[in-house]
């Protein structure tokens, strides 16, 4: 029943507005009331800032620029093996497996189809049967996103859509959620195929920005840019890419039969940044 009314609630409120509203509040750089909001979060979410350059209220310039805090050096080491693809965040695995007759796993009872997630047939297809990871961010998580390979950046994506919250009792009770809310895709050319990196909006998050672009959302429409083309990006493994202005979820999707999964990996097991998630297959 709960769940329910926390969906009903998500449905019946103004989305775009409330996170609109709640980025303001983010940016806001008076001293009172972001170290108020700042300090109100760390103790309701437990956040462990001994991991992160700056650790006291009054260092940060807004709540946003608390949000996207920077890990201290060395904190979240990376596997010296390249073969092993790990976390591109700290987070938790929401689901993880192989797209089968083009459909993910949103939650148990629930999936839903790749081209719809990444917006574009032809890349859904060249991905078809591969794998996928969905990793869920949490409120008191680091919320930059690193590069698990090195890769050249060929495409992104930005898809505007609905704001629902992304965590657990959403995923099982909403269709389509992931290719429902907003979302910025990033296609990458690597030395394991083609990858694409789905980085998805929800409630209250203000914006998702990348470090080659700046701040993607909140824009309205459907925009593509093409950077082979023009510009070489490329990322190496580690680097940051992108973060979120609020908790989300990121999406790993593979050409098939690139990665093998770690077996022991199960739905709800808490990320690490740099944490093992599989095996590049040779």
């Amino acid at each position: 029943m709960i769940a329910k009314l926390f969906i009903l609630l998500q449905i019946l409120l103004p989305q775009h507005l409330i996170s609109r509203a709640a980025g303001w509040l983010a940016s806001c750089r008076w001293t009172p009331i972001k170290d108020f909001l700042i300090r109100s979060f760390i103790k309701a979410f437990k956040v462990e800032m001994h991991d992160y350059e700056r650790q006291d209220a009054s260092e940060f310039t807004s709540f946003n620029d608390f949000f996207t805090r920077q890990l201290k050096d060395g904190v979240r080491p990376l596997p010296e093996d390249p073969n092993l693809l790990f976390s591109p965040v700290d987070g938790a695995v929401s689901q993880i497996g192989e797209t089968l007759q083009g459909r993910l796993i949103q939650a148990k009872g629930r999936d839903y189809r790749l081209p719809d997630l990444l917006a574009d047939d032809a890349l859904a297809s060249r991905l078809e049967g591969g794998a996928f990871a969905t990793l869920y961010l949490a409120p008191k998580d680091y919320h930059r996103i690193h590069m698990p390979f090195d890769g050249t950046l060929k495409q992104m994506i930005h898809v505007p859509g609905d704001l629902y919250s992304v965590n657990q009792i959403t995923a099982e009770g909403v269709h389509n959620l992931f290719a429902r809310n907003e979302r910025v895709v990033c296609v990458f050319d690597t030395e394991h195929g083609e990858i694409a990196m789905v980085l998805v909006g929800a409630m209250v998050v203000a914006s998702i920005s990348t470090v080659w672009h700046g701040q993607v959302t909140p824009v309205t429409g459907v925009q593509r840019w093409n950077y082979t083309e023009t510009q070489q990006i490329q990322l190496k493994r580690g680097q940051e890419m992108g973060s979120f202005a609020l908790g989300s979820t990121v999406i790993l999707c593979t050409e098939p039969d690139r990665v093998e999964w770690n077996p022991q990996l199960a739905s709800g097991d808490g990320l690490r940044l740099g944490q093992p998630l599989g095996q590049w297959s040779e």
